[in-house]
């Protein structure tokens, strides 16, 4: 479609393809080459962690991670309802049991008043979420923790460069994970990141991401999986990593200027500027639309999509997700405000390579669905 606007495009703009020709002109561009280690080296300095791992993806990420713990088959986790199905999926297929707690209705990120009813004397651990800009309470999660002797997975996909408190999330818990998709404030066009302070659980991230090859060659004593990143991805992450400061700044300046030209809006829920403990960093920028309109977000994003705006529905709640209903799990289970945002909210364009004309663009588009309406 002429002049559409992509929900996102990201930002090439610095040392990727001196990089990437870096790799081709010395051959190194396998999972053995000298980015990885930078890489890896430069994200876990930059979060404040000893270590960092690594991978082809943010599902791989989660899934060693949860693997590294190596917990009990048939143990809980748990995790927030308003997610995507990654999460559940790491712990299901390490043999674990999902159990979802609601979202708050106005941050989208897990409510931590609601954990503790939540954990039973088979918990092990508690997976934290942050979402779409804003942090997860940490303190709360990390005081329920030390408490009931729980593990902590933090997954921070969303997060990079944003702070709790002023401290990096990412630097949470026992273990934490990044995603450099495309739509992510860093990219490798694909790749993630797992980050932790325990030097036991680095190297069995490290063995599950390379099938738990042994000291000898091509002998397993456990079932790992190919999750290796290439010397290329790296490249690019370490590229876009050195351009993290300008990428946040220009995040949080698209954040804002969207709020300014919502600010008409009647019955649209915005996303918050900052809380106590963290200023908004605007991964995406959602909005969830009130009772008073009488479409839902599909409707929105198809009219959208008529007047050449890209957008992205909210994620679809855990507990009711297809594949896990079809094997009896989360009957009876209700998380209103998830189910509410899920099916009333969704992002517009808001990715690095937008410009201020597109964003008016999109704005007024957006203002006139409403005002149909």
């Amino acid at each position: 479609m002429s002049g559409f606007i992509p929900v996102n495009e990201p930002l090439l703009n610095g040392n990727e393809k001196a990089y990437l020709c870096e790799c081709i002109d010395t051959g190194w561009i396998s999972s053995e080459g000298p980015f990885v280690k930078r890489f890896e080296q430069e994200m876990a300095a930059y979060v404040g962690r000893k270590y960092g791992i690594a991978v082809s993806n943010g599902t791989a990420a989660l899934e060693a991670a949860v693997q590294a713990l190596d917990l009990e088959k048939g143990a809980e986790v748990i995790l927030p309802a308003f997610t995507i199905i990654s999460c559940a999926q790491a712990v299901t297929k390490a043999g674990l049991v999902p159990i979802v707690v609601d979202c708050e209705p106005d941050t989208w990120n897990m409510d931590v008043s609601r954990i503790e009813e939540k954990i039973t004397d088979k918990t092990r651990a508690i997976m934290v979420v942050h979402i779409y800009g804003l942090p997860t309470e940490m303190d709360a999660v990390l005081a329920l923790a030390k408490k009931h002797h729980l593990k902590v997975i933090e997954d921070a996909a969303e997060m990079h460069g944003q702070t709790y408190h002023g401290k990096q999330c990412g630097s949470f818990g026992d273990i934490s994970i990044f995603s450099f998709y495309p739509n992510k404030h860093i990219t490798c066009g694909e790749g993630g990141m797992i980050l932790t302070d325990d030097e036991y659980l680095a190297e069995r991230c490290r063995g599950a991401r390379n099938l738990f090859f042994s000291a000898r060659r091509y002998v397993h004593e456990e079932i790992g999986s190919n999750f290796r990143m290439t010397n290329m991805q790296a490249a690019v992450g370490v590229a876009q990593l050195e351009k993290m400061e300008e990428h946040i700044r220009r995040k949080r300046e698209i954040g804002r200027r969207y709020n300014a030209l919502f600010a008409e809006l009647q019955d649209v829920m915005l996303p918050i500027p900052e809380t106590s403990y963290a200023e908004n960093i605007y991964w995406v920028y959602g909005m969830v639309i009130g009772e008073s309109y009488d479409f839902n977000a599909l409707e929105a994003m198809e009219r959208l999509g008529g007047m050449g705006i890209g957008t992205r529905s909210f994620f679809y709640p855990i507990h009711r997700q297809p594949v896990y209903l079809k094997q009896g799990m989360f009957g009876g289970v209700s998380c209103p405000n998830a189910e509410r945002i899920s099916e009333r909210g969704f992002y517009i364009p808001s990715g690095l390579g937008i410009t201020d004309e597109q964003i008016e663009t999109v704005a007024q588009a957006v203002k006139q669905l409403f005002r149909q309406a």
